[in-house]
Protein backbone atom coordinates (compact mmCIF):
# COMPACT_ATOMS: atom_id res chain seq x y z
CA UNK A 1 0.00 0.00 0.00
CA UNK A 2 2.61 2.38 0.91
CA UNK A 3 4.39 2.03 -2.90
CA UNK A 4 1.33 2.44 -4.03
CA UNK A 5 0.72 5.20 -2.58
CA UNK A 6 3.88 7.23 -3.47
CA UNK A 7 3.36 6.08 -7.54
CA UNK A 8 0.07 7.53 -7.35
CA UNK A 9 1.51 10.83 -5.81
CA UNK A 10 3.97 11.00 -8.59
CA UNK A 11 1.18 11.46 -11.37
CA UNK A 12 -1.34 13.86 -9.28
CA UNK A 13 -4.24 15.54 -11.68
CA UNK A 14 -3.34 18.46 -14.05
CA UNK A 15 -4.24 21.61 -11.75
CA UNK A 16 -6.80 23.67 -13.41
CA UNK A 17 -6.73 27.07 -15.07
CA UNK A 18 -4.23 29.01 -12.71
CA UNK A 19 -7.36 32.24 -12.90
CA UNK A 20 -10.45 29.82 -12.37
CA UNK A 21 -12.38 31.13 -9.97
CA UNK A 22 -13.14 29.52 -6.69
CA UNK A 23 -16.37 29.75 -4.22
CA UNK A 24 -14.13 30.17 -0.35
CA UNK A 25 -15.25 30.51 2.98
CA UNK A 26 -12.55 31.53 6.05
CA UNK A 27 -13.91 29.74 9.06
CA UNK A 28 -13.80 32.50 11.57
CA UNK A 29 -13.76 32.65 15.59
CA UNK A 30 -16.79 34.98 17.11
CA UNK A 31 -15.90 38.58 16.62
CA UNK A 32 -13.34 38.57 13.98
CA UNK A 33 -15.21 38.84 11.04
CA UNK A 34 -14.89 42.07 10.05
CA UNK A 35 -11.22 42.01 10.37
CA UNK A 36 -10.75 38.71 8.30
CA UNK A 37 -13.25 40.18 5.46
CA UNK A 38 -10.02 43.69 5.72
CA UNK A 39 -7.88 41.00 5.56
CA UNK A 40 -9.35 39.12 2.68
CA UNK A 41 -10.14 42.39 0.66
CA UNK A 42 -6.56 43.49 0.93
CA UNK A 43 -5.14 40.18 -0.59
CA UNK A 44 -7.68 40.95 -3.77
CA UNK A 45 -10.46 38.70 -2.54
CA UNK A 46 -14.37 39.10 -4.34
CA UNK A 47 -17.27 39.19 -3.21
CA UNK A 48 -16.50 39.29 0.30
CA UNK A 49 -19.26 38.61 2.56
CA UNK A 50 -18.76 38.62 6.49
CA UNK A 51 -21.56 36.19 8.44
CA UNK A 52 -21.89 34.95 11.92
CA UNK A 53 -18.28 32.83 12.79
CA UNK A 54 -16.95 33.06 8.73
CA UNK A 55 -16.34 35.28 5.92
CA UNK A 56 -17.59 34.44 2.35
CA UNK A 57 -15.21 35.34 -0.33
CA UNK A 58 -14.93 34.13 -4.09
CA UNK A 59 -11.04 34.18 -5.74
CA UNK A 60 -8.67 32.11 -8.19
CA UNK A 61 -6.35 29.50 -6.97
CA UNK A 62 -3.48 32.32 -6.08
CA UNK A 63 -5.95 33.44 -4.00
CA UNK A 64 -6.54 30.64 -2.17
CA UNK A 65 -3.07 29.89 -1.74
CA UNK A 66 -2.25 33.44 -0.38
CA UNK A 67 -4.90 33.35 1.94
CA UNK A 68 -3.41 30.55 3.67
CA UNK A 69 -0.26 32.06 3.99
CA UNK A 70 -1.07 35.78 5.00
CA UNK A 71 -5.03 35.87 6.73
CA UNK A 72 -3.82 35.84 10.38
CA UNK A 73 -7.01 35.62 11.86
CA UNK A 74 -9.11 32.97 10.32
CA UNK A 75 -9.31 29.34 11.32
CA UNK A 76 -10.02 27.83 8.48
CA UNK A 77 -10.13 28.24 4.78
CA UNK A 78 -12.96 26.02 2.88
CA UNK A 79 -13.05 25.02 -0.82
CA UNK A 80 -16.85 24.88 -2.00
CA UNK A 81 -17.92 21.67 -3.67
CA UNK A 82 -21.52 21.55 -4.02
CA UNK A 83 -24.75 22.39 -1.90
CA UNK A 84 -28.59 20.38 -2.30
CA UNK A 85 -31.41 19.91 -0.58
CA UNK A 86 -30.93 17.56 2.78
CA UNK A 87 -34.19 16.56 3.71
CA UNK A 88 -33.31 12.78 4.43
CA UNK A 89 -30.18 10.26 4.98
CA UNK A 90 -30.97 9.17 1.58
CA UNK A 91 -31.20 12.67 -0.09
CA UNK A 92 -27.58 13.19 1.79
CA UNK A 93 -26.19 10.03 0.51
CA UNK A 94 -27.34 10.96 -3.13
CA UNK A 95 -25.93 14.55 -3.18
CA UNK A 96 -22.58 13.61 -1.64
CA UNK A 97 -22.57 10.76 -4.61
CA UNK A 98 -23.04 13.29 -7.26
CA UNK A 99 -19.69 15.34 -6.82
CA UNK A 100 -16.62 14.68 -8.27
CA UNK A 101 -14.90 12.63 -6.23
CA UNK A 102 -13.18 10.83 -9.28
CA UNK A 103 -11.05 13.79 -9.69
CA UNK A 104 -10.10 14.58 -6.07
CA UNK A 105 -9.68 11.23 -4.45
CA UNK A 106 -7.90 7.83 -5.36
CA UNK A 107 -7.93 4.20 -3.52
CA UNK A 108 -4.33 5.46 -2.21
CA UNK A 109 -5.35 8.22 -0.09
CA UNK A 110 -7.16 8.71 2.91
CA UNK A 111 -10.47 11.08 4.08
CA UNK A 112 -12.07 12.24 6.76
CA UNK A 113 -15.59 14.06 6.97
CA UNK A 114 -16.32 16.05 9.49
CA UNK A 115 -19.96 17.64 9.89
CA UNK A 116 -22.10 20.39 11.43
CA UNK A 117 -25.64 20.66 11.77
CA UNK A 118 -27.72 23.30 12.17
CA UNK A 119 -32.47 23.37 11.98
CA UNK A 120 -32.47 19.96 10.49
CA UNK A 121 -34.13 17.13 10.39
CA UNK A 122 -30.62 14.72 10.64
CA UNK A 123 -30.14 15.73 14.14
CA UNK A 124 -27.33 13.82 14.63
CA UNK A 125 -23.94 14.95 12.84
CA UNK A 126 -22.15 11.52 13.44
CA UNK A 127 -24.38 9.82 11.61
CA UNK A 128 -24.44 12.67 8.69
CA UNK A 129 -20.66 12.21 8.64
CA UNK A 130 -20.74 8.61 8.35
CA UNK A 131 -23.35 8.82 5.51
CA UNK A 132 -21.51 11.11 3.26
CA UNK A 133 -18.37 8.79 4.07
CA UNK A 134 -20.67 6.19 2.43
CA UNK A 135 -21.43 7.86 -0.43
CA UNK A 136 -17.64 9.01 -1.75
CA UNK A 137 -16.22 5.60 -0.71
CA UNK A 138 -18.93 3.55 -2.99
CA UNK A 139 -18.44 5.74 -5.45
CA UNK A 140 -14.64 5.13 -5.75
CA UNK A 141 -15.37 1.42 -5.38
CA UNK A 142 -17.50 1.10 -8.12
CA UNK A 143 -15.18 3.29 -10.06
CA UNK A 144 -11.48 2.07 -9.08
CA UNK A 145 -12.36 -1.13 -7.61
CA UNK A 146 -10.92 -0.12 -4.53
CA UNK A 147 -11.79 2.74 -1.67
CA UNK A 148 -9.83 5.29 0.10
CA UNK A 149 -9.12 4.28 3.65
CA UNK A 150 -10.20 6.37 6.41
CA UNK A 151 -8.26 8.56 8.68
CA UNK A 152 -9.83 11.08 11.19
CA UNK A 153 -6.06 12.79 12.50
CA UNK A 154 -4.39 13.42 9.17
CA UNK A 155 -6.14 12.56 6.08
CA UNK A 156 -5.19 13.36 2.13
CA UNK A 157 -8.64 14.88 1.90
CA UNK A 158 -10.92 16.52 4.54
CA UNK A 159 -14.35 16.70 3.43
CA UNK A 160 -16.36 19.56 5.36
CA UNK A 161 -20.43 18.73 5.69
CA UNK A 162 -22.76 21.53 7.07
CA UNK A 163 -26.16 21.29 6.90
CA UNK A 164 -28.62 23.91 8.00
CA UNK A 165 -32.58 23.99 7.85
CA UNK A 166 -32.25 21.00 4.84
CA UNK A 167 -29.66 22.15 3.10
CA UNK A 168 -26.57 20.74 2.88
CA UNK A 169 -22.79 22.33 1.92
CA UNK A 170 -20.17 20.43 0.95
CA UNK A 171 -16.25 21.19 1.23
CA UNK A 172 -12.78 20.81 0.99
CA UNK A 173 -10.39 22.20 4.06
CA UNK A 174 -7.28 23.45 2.70
CA UNK A 175 -5.58 23.69 5.40
CA UNK A 176 -5.15 20.55 7.34
CA UNK A 177 -4.00 21.94 10.81
CA UNK A 178 -5.98 24.82 11.68
CA UNK A 179 -4.34 28.21 11.06
CA UNK A 180 -3.62 29.73 14.39
CA UNK A 181 -0.72 26.61 14.17
CA UNK A 182 1.82 28.84 12.31
CA UNK A 183 4.38 26.17 13.10
CA UNK A 184 6.36 28.24 15.71
CA UNK A 185 4.59 27.68 19.23
CA UNK A 186 6.08 24.17 20.80
CA UNK A 187 6.24 26.06 24.50
CA UNK A 188 2.66 27.07 25.98
CA UNK A 189 2.49 28.15 29.31
CA UNK A 190 -0.58 27.11 31.43
CA UNK A 191 -3.18 29.25 29.64
CA UNK A 192 -2.27 29.68 25.90
CA UNK A 193 -3.45 32.34 23.93
CA UNK A 194 -4.44 31.27 20.00
CA UNK A 195 -2.32 32.82 17.61
CA UNK A 196 -5.92 34.02 15.53
CA UNK A 197 -6.90 35.62 18.71
CA UNK A 198 -3.96 36.95 19.57
CA UNK A 199 -3.92 38.54 15.62
CA UNK A 200 -7.38 40.00 15.96
CA UNK A 201 -5.78 41.53 19.14
CA UNK A 202 -3.03 43.10 17.56
CA UNK A 203 -4.84 44.21 14.48
CA UNK A 204 -7.39 46.12 16.88
CA UNK A 205 -4.37 48.00 17.90
CA UNK A 206 -3.05 49.06 15.30
CA UNK A 207 0.33 48.90 15.86
CA UNK A 208 2.35 49.07 12.82
CA UNK A 209 6.08 49.33 14.37
CA UNK A 210 6.69 53.43 14.57
CA UNK A 211 6.24 53.28 18.44
CA UNK A 212 7.44 50.84 20.96
CA UNK A 213 5.40 47.81 22.02
CA UNK A 214 5.20 46.02 25.48
CA UNK A 215 3.67 42.88 26.73
CA UNK A 216 4.36 42.86 30.42
CA UNK A 217 2.37 39.77 31.40
CA UNK A 218 3.77 38.24 27.71
CA UNK A 219 3.00 33.90 28.75
CA UNK A 220 4.49 32.54 25.90
CA UNK A 221 4.76 35.77 23.68
CA UNK A 222 1.77 35.00 21.63
CA UNK A 223 0.71 38.96 21.18
CA UNK A 224 4.46 40.26 20.62
CA UNK A 225 5.15 37.68 17.95
CA UNK A 226 2.23 37.85 15.85
CA UNK A 227 2.54 42.17 16.62
CA UNK A 228 5.81 41.79 14.69
CA UNK A 229 5.27 39.48 12.07
CA UNK A 230 1.93 41.97 11.09
CA UNK A 231 4.30 45.17 11.40
CA UNK A 232 6.57 43.28 9.50
CA UNK A 233 4.39 41.34 6.70
CA UNK A 234 6.03 38.04 7.33
CA UNK A 235 3.32 35.50 5.87
CA UNK A 236 1.78 33.46 8.53
CA UNK A 237 2.30 30.56 6.94
CA UNK A 238 5.26 30.29 5.83
CA UNK A 239 6.78 27.85 7.90
CA UNK A 240 4.06 24.71 7.87
CA UNK A 241 2.45 23.02 5.41
CA UNK A 242 -1.29 22.76 4.25
CA UNK A 243 -3.81 20.02 3.81
CA UNK A 244 -4.16 20.77 -0.37
CA UNK A 245 -0.61 20.29 -0.65
CA UNK A 246 -1.98 16.54 -0.84
CA UNK A 247 -4.37 16.90 -3.72
CA UNK A 248 -4.14 15.84 -6.34
CA UNK A 249 -4.65 19.13 -8.23
CA UNK A 250 -1.90 20.91 -6.04
CA UNK A 251 -0.07 23.70 -8.34
CA UNK A 252 3.62 23.28 -6.93
CA UNK A 253 4.62 25.84 -8.95
CA UNK A 254 2.00 28.46 -8.33
CA UNK A 255 2.29 28.01 -4.82
CA UNK A 256 5.99 28.62 -5.12
CA UNK A 257 5.34 31.62 -7.10
CA UNK A 258 3.18 33.15 -4.33
CA UNK A 259 5.47 32.53 -1.65
CA UNK A 260 7.82 34.18 -3.40
CA UNK A 261 5.64 36.87 -3.84
CA UNK A 262 4.67 37.29 -0.32
CA UNK A 263 7.88 36.64 1.14
CA UNK A 264 9.50 39.61 -1.30
CA UNK A 265 7.08 42.21 0.56
CA UNK A 266 8.14 41.19 4.00
CA UNK A 267 10.30 43.70 5.98
CA UNK A 268 13.81 42.71 7.75
CA UNK A 269 13.46 44.54 10.62
CA UNK A 270 11.77 46.75 13.51
CA UNK A 271 12.95 49.96 14.34
CA UNK A 272 11.37 50.31 17.73
CA UNK A 273 11.97 47.97 21.10
CA UNK A 274 9.32 44.86 21.07
CA UNK A 275 9.52 44.07 24.64
CA UNK A 276 7.93 41.14 26.91
CA UNK A 277 8.14 40.30 30.77
CA UNK A 278 7.15 37.79 32.92
CA UNK A 279 7.92 36.83 35.68
CA UNK A 280 7.90 32.88 35.41
CA UNK A 281 11.43 31.69 34.20
CA UNK A 282 10.09 29.00 32.10
CA UNK A 283 7.67 31.52 30.37
CA UNK A 284 10.96 33.26 28.69
CA UNK A 285 12.39 30.30 28.20
CA UNK A 286 9.68 29.21 26.18
CA UNK A 287 9.13 32.92 24.46
CA UNK A 288 12.80 33.13 23.23
CA UNK A 289 12.31 29.81 21.78
CA UNK A 290 9.55 30.93 19.87
CA UNK A 291 11.19 33.78 18.72
CA UNK A 292 13.25 31.90 17.67
CA UNK A 293 11.69 29.19 15.43
CA UNK A 294 9.53 32.41 14.09
CA UNK A 295 12.30 33.95 13.03
CA UNK A 296 12.06 36.79 15.12
CA UNK A 297 14.58 36.76 17.85
CA UNK A 298 16.45 39.85 17.08
CA UNK A 299 13.10 41.95 16.55
CA UNK A 300 11.56 40.96 20.21
CA UNK A 301 12.87 40.85 23.22
CA UNK A 302 12.25 39.03 26.73
CA UNK A 303 13.35 39.35 30.18
CA UNK A 304 12.42 38.27 33.46
CA UNK A 305 10.59 41.10 35.47
CA UNK A 306 7.10 41.35 37.11
CA UNK A 307 4.64 43.75 36.14
CA UNK A 308 4.43 46.03 39.00
CA UNK A 309 8.41 46.89 37.62
CA UNK A 310 7.32 47.19 34.33
CA UNK A 311 8.94 50.39 32.97
CA UNK A 312 7.95 52.14 29.24
CA UNK A 313 10.35 52.10 26.64
CA UNK A 314 9.85 55.63 25.37
CA UNK A 315 7.40 58.82 25.89
CA UNK A 316 4.61 56.89 23.96
CA UNK A 317 4.02 53.61 22.45
CA UNK A 318 1.30 50.71 22.95
CA UNK A 319 1.19 48.36 26.14
CA UNK A 320 -0.84 45.14 25.39
CA UNK A 321 -1.55 42.09 27.79
CA UNK A 322 -3.57 39.70 28.57
CA UNK A 323 -3.75 39.14 32.28
CA UNK A 324 -5.58 36.22 33.94
CA UNK A 325 -9.32 36.26 34.86
CA UNK A 326 -9.74 33.11 36.62
CA UNK A 327 -11.12 30.62 34.42
CA UNK A 328 -8.21 28.33 34.79
CA UNK A 329 -5.69 30.27 36.94
CA UNK A 330 -5.39 32.65 39.88
CA UNK A 331 -7.48 33.12 43.32
CA UNK A 332 -10.02 35.43 43.42
CA UNK A 333 -8.95 37.92 45.78
CA UNK A 334 -5.18 37.49 44.48
CA UNK A 335 -6.92 38.78 41.05
CA UNK A 336 -8.43 41.66 42.59
CA UNK A 337 -5.28 43.06 44.04
CA UNK A 338 -3.56 41.79 40.14
CA UNK A 339 -6.78 44.42 38.49
CA UNK A 340 -6.44 47.07 41.20
CA UNK A 341 -2.22 47.17 40.74
CA UNK A 342 -2.87 47.49 37.12
CA UNK A 343 -4.80 50.09 37.47
CA UNK A 344 -2.01 52.00 39.80
CA UNK A 345 0.80 51.16 36.91
CA UNK A 346 -0.77 52.73 34.18
CA UNK A 347 -1.60 55.56 35.43
CA UNK A 348 2.04 55.89 37.32
CA UNK A 349 4.35 55.13 34.77
CA UNK A 350 2.54 54.72 31.65
CA UNK A 351 1.48 58.25 30.62
CA UNK A 352 1.39 58.48 26.99
CA UNK A 353 1.01 55.12 26.30
CA UNK A 354 -2.14 53.41 25.12
CA UNK A 355 -2.73 50.62 26.92
CA UNK A 356 -4.77 47.67 24.92
CA UNK A 357 -6.13 44.80 27.94
CA UNK A 358 -8.38 41.66 27.43
CA UNK A 359 -10.42 41.03 29.58
CA UNK A 360 -12.57 37.82 30.02
CA UNK A 361 -14.10 39.14 33.41
CA UNK A 362 -15.85 42.30 33.53
CA UNK A 363 -16.14 42.66 37.13
CA UNK A 364 -12.32 42.48 37.64
CA UNK A 365 -11.49 44.70 34.85
CA UNK A 366 -13.61 48.23 36.87
CA UNK A 367 -11.08 47.46 39.57
CA UNK A 368 -8.70 48.83 37.19
CA UNK A 369 -10.30 51.90 37.74
CA UNK A 370 -10.27 53.84 34.42
CA UNK A 371 -12.66 54.22 31.96
CA UNK A 372 -11.92 52.41 28.03
CA UNK A 373 -12.04 54.93 25.12
CA UNK A 374 -12.97 51.69 22.96
CA UNK A 375 -14.44 48.43 23.70
CA UNK A 376 -14.15 45.25 21.11
CA UNK A 377 -16.12 42.14 21.39
CA UNK A 378 -13.74 38.91 21.19
CA UNK A 379 -13.88 35.41 21.92
CA UNK A 380 -11.61 33.28 23.62
CA UNK A 381 -12.63 29.90 22.47
CA UNK A 382 -16.41 29.75 23.64
CA UNK A 383 -16.02 32.90 26.26
CA UNK A 384 -16.77 36.14 25.46
CA UNK A 385 -14.34 38.94 26.10
CA UNK A 386 -13.67 42.63 25.97
CA UNK A 387 -10.97 44.34 24.55
CA UNK A 388 -10.92 47.50 26.10
CA UNK A 389 -8.48 50.41 25.06
CA UNK A 390 -7.16 52.73 27.82
CA UNK A 391 -5.62 56.68 26.58
CA UNK A 392 -3.15 57.29 29.15
CA UNK A 393 -2.53 60.70 29.51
Amino acid sequence: MTEQRKIIRRTPATPPPARQQLRLFATVPLGAEELTATELTGLGAADVAPVRGGVAFNGDRALLYRSLLQVRTASRILVHLGNFPCTSPQELYDGVRSLPWNELLTPAMTLAVDCTLRDSTITHSHFAALKAKDAIVDLLREQCGSRPSIDTKNPDLRVNLHIAKNQATVSLDACGEPLDRRGWRLDRNAAPLRETLAAAIMLHTGWDGTVPLLDPMCGSGTLLLEGAAIALRQPAGAGREFGLMRWRDFDQRLWEEVLRQEQAVAGESLAVPVLGYDRDPKAIIACRENARRAGLSYQVAFDRKPFEEAEPCGHQGVLVMNPPYGVRMGERAELEALYRKIGEVFKRRFSGWTAYLLAGDLELARLVGLKPSRRFVLFNGPLECRLLKYELY
